[in-house]
C-alpha cells in the first residue's frame, strides 16, 4: 500500500536513529525532558484529532478515547518529564563494611536504539506509552503502529516529526512484510505488543541477535466472584470493563468464575446494569454511542463463530451485524469450562458465566490454565482475598475492581509466563529501556585489606581471606557454628573509615 513505509527505506531509517543515538543527544536529561514535552504537547494539542481517529477506527466513544487512552498517555509523559531526573540519577550501594570503600555506584545507561511494534486496541496508549520510557532513559526509537487501526496510524505518520527530533526518533508503517523486515535487523531492544503467536515470532528474531525484548501478550484473564461480593457493584464495574472498547482490552474480563449459590443474584444484577447501560428504548447497544464495533471483518467473525457454537444459555445481547462489524454485549450463564467460549481469548463483548462450587474450585481451575495478565476478584472476605492472591500467579491482580490499575501511579503494566515478559508504564518503563551499569573507583590503600589475592599465596594470606569472605551463618539444621565474623568486623570498619577520610583528604588537596 502506498500509506506504507517502503522496504528499502526501512534499514535506513533503523541506521539513522542508530546514529541519532551515536551522537550521544539523548544522554542528556535534558533533552529526553524537552521531548517528553513535545509529544505531551502532541498529545494535547491534537487530543480531538485522536478521538477522531478512535471513532473510524473502532467506533470509540469520546469517553473512553480520553480516560482509558488520551488521558493515561499525557499523564504517562508528564509523571517522566517530573521524575526522569530522579531515575537517571546514579545510585550508591548500600553499605558493606567490607566494600564501601570502592565507592560503588550504578549508573544509568540507555540501551540504544529500540524498536516498538504497537497493536490495533490502543493505538496510542499501547505505542507511545513504550516511547515514554524509551525516551526518558535516553534511547532513540522507530515506532511501529498497528496498520488496523489505519486513521490512527496515518495520524502518527503526520504528527510524530512535526513534535519529536526526526534524528532519534521514526515511524515506520506496513503489514507483514514490514514488520519482518524490522524484524530482521539489530536492534538493542525490542517491545512487542499483541497476540501471543506474532510474539512468539517477535522473541525468535530477537533470540538471533540475542536482543532483549518486552511482551505484552493477550490471554484470558478471570474474574473470581466470591459469595462474599456485593453482586450490584460487582454486576456494574465486571459489565463496564468487559464491554468498554468493545471488549478489545488486553486486560479485559475474560470470563466469571462465580459460587454456585451467587450464580443467579450475579446474572440478575448484571441483567438489571445491561439495561442501565444499554436501555432497549433507546434502541440498545446498536443504537448507542456508548458501545465501540470490533476493528475489523475478521476479528469480527473469530468472535462471531465461538458464540455460536456455545452450549451456554445467552441470556442478554447476542445480535450481530456483518456490515457494521457489530456484535452486542452477550452476556451467558451456565458455560461449562469445555464450552467454546473457553478455548482461547475472546478479546470481544462476550461475557461467559460458570457456576463453581467454592472460590477454591475457582482458584484450582485458573491455575490449570496459562498464568492470566490479569486476574480479578470480588470479595469482602479478607481470608479469600489472602488466600486468592497467595496461591494464584498473573501479570497483575485487583479485588473489587478492573483494568484501572494501570492508571494508577508507581504501578507497572506487565504480564508473566505466556501472556508476556517485562513491564512499562511509569518508572517501568524506564527500566525497560536502561542497562544498570554497575562501576567501582578503588583507590591504593584498599591493598591494606586485600594484599592477601596477590601470589605467592601462604596459610597467613588464606586465613586473611576466609576471615574477609567468609561471613557468618546462623547456626542452620547442619549444626555447624557460625565463624567468629565479629572479631574480624570492628578492626576492618575502623581501617576502612579511617583510609576513606585519609583520601577525602588527599583528593580535596589536590584539587579533584
Amino acid at each position: 500500500m502506498s500509506d506504507y513505509t517502503p522496504l528499502d527505506e526501512i534499514s535506513t531509517i533503523r541506521d539513522a536513529v542508530k546514529a541519532g543515538f551515536a551522537s550521544g543527544k539523548t544522554r542528556n536529561v535534558a533533552y529526553r525532558k524537552a521531548q517528553l514535552l513535545q509529544l505531551a504537547h502532541m498529545v494535547k494539542d491534537n487530543a480531538e484529532q485522536m478521538v477522531s481517529s478512535l471513532r473510524e477506527d473502532l467506533s470509540r466513544p469520546r469517553l473512553e478515547a480520553y480516560f482509558l487512552e488520551l488521558g493515561a498517555v499525557l499523564k504517562e509523559a508528564m509523571i517522566a518529564y517530573k521524575k526522569v531526573d530522579k531515575w537517571a540519577a546514579p545510585e550508591g550501594v548500600p553499605f558493606s563494611i567490607t566494600t564501601s570503600a570502592m565507592f560503588g555506584k550504578v549508573y544509568k545507561q540507555p540501551k540504544g536504539a529500540v524498536l516498538i511494534i504497537g497493536p490495533f486496541n490502543y493505538p496510542y496508549w499501547c505505542t507511545l506509552t513504550p516511547l515514554i520510557g524509551a525516551i526518558a532513559a535516553g534511547c532513540t526509537a522507530v515506532v511501529k503502529p498497528s496498520e488496523l487501526s489505519s486513521a490512527s496510524m496515518k495520524l502518527l505518520v503526520e504528527l510524530l516529526p512535526k513534535y519529536l527530533d526526526q534524528d532519534c526518533y521514526r515511524i515506520v508503517t506496513g503489514a507483514i512484510p514490514e514488520t519482518t523486515k524490522l524484524l530482521e535487523l539489530q536492534w538493542d531492544h525490542i517491545m512487542y505488543t499483541g497476540s501471543g503467536m506474532v510474539g512468539k515470532i517477535v522473541a525468535a528474531a530477537a533470540a538471533k541477535h540475542l536482543t532483549p525484548i518486552t511482551l505484552e501478550l493477550g490471554g484470558k484473564s478471570p474474574v473470581i466472584v466470591d459469595k462474599s461480593a456485593d453482586v450490584t457493584l460487582t454486576a456494574r464495574r465486571v459489565l463496564w470493563a468487559k464491554m468498554a472498547n468493545a471488549g478489545q482490552t488486553c486486560v479485559a474480563p475474560d470470563y466469571i468464575l462465580v459460587a454456585k449459590d451467587k450464580h443467579d443474584a450475579l446474572v440478575e444484577a448484571l441483567l438489571e446494569t445491561y439495561e442501565q447501560f444499554y436501555p432497549k428504548a433507546e434502541g440498545g447497544a446498536a443504537e448507542s454511542t456508548s458501545f465501540a464495533r470490533l476493528v475489523n471483518q475478521r476479528h469480527f467473525e473469530r468472535v462471531q463463530k465461538v458464540l455460536d457454537r456455545t452450549k451456554g444459555e445467552i441470556v442478554a445481547g447476542g445480535e450481530t451485524n456483518a456490515t457494521t462489524k457489530y456484535i452486542a454485549p452477550t452476556i451467558v450463564k451456565n458455560v461449562s469450562l469445555d464450552d467454546s467460549l473457553m478455548e482461547e481469548e475472546l478479546f470481544g463483548p462476550v461475557l461467559p458465566i460458570i457456576p463453581v462450587d467454592s472460590f477454591q474450585h475457582a482458584v484450582d481451575y485458573v491455575n490449570t490454565r496459562d498464568h492470566p495478565l490479569a486476574l480479578y476478584l470480588f470479595c469482602n472476605d479478607h481470608k479469600v482475598k489472602a488466600s486468592v492472591l497467595e496461591q494464584t500467579q498473573s501479570g497483575m491482580a485487583m479485588v473489587n475492581d478492573l483494568i484501572i490499575s494501570a492508571g494508577v501511579e508507581g504501578l507497572g503494566f506487565g504480564g508473566i509466563g505466556a501472556v508476556g515478559m517485562g513491564a512499562h508504564s511509569d518508572k517501568t518503563g524506564f527500566e525497560q529501556f536502561t542497562h544498570r551499569r554497575s562501576t567501582i573507583h578503588v583507590p591504593a590503600w584498599v591493598d591494606l585489606l586485600m594484599k592477601f589475592r596477590f601470589p605467592p599465596y601462604s596459610s597467613r594470606k588464606e586465613s586473611t581471606a576466609l576471615a574477609l569472605l567468609m561471613p557468618s551463618v546462623p547456626r542452620g539444621l547442619s549444626g555447624t557454628s557460625s565463624f567468629n565474623w565479629l572479631l574480624w568486623g570492628p578492626l576492618i570498619a575502623i581501617v576502612g573509615a579511617a583510609a576513606g577520610v585519609l583520601t577525602k583528604k588527599q583528593a580535596i588537596s589536590s584539587g579533584k
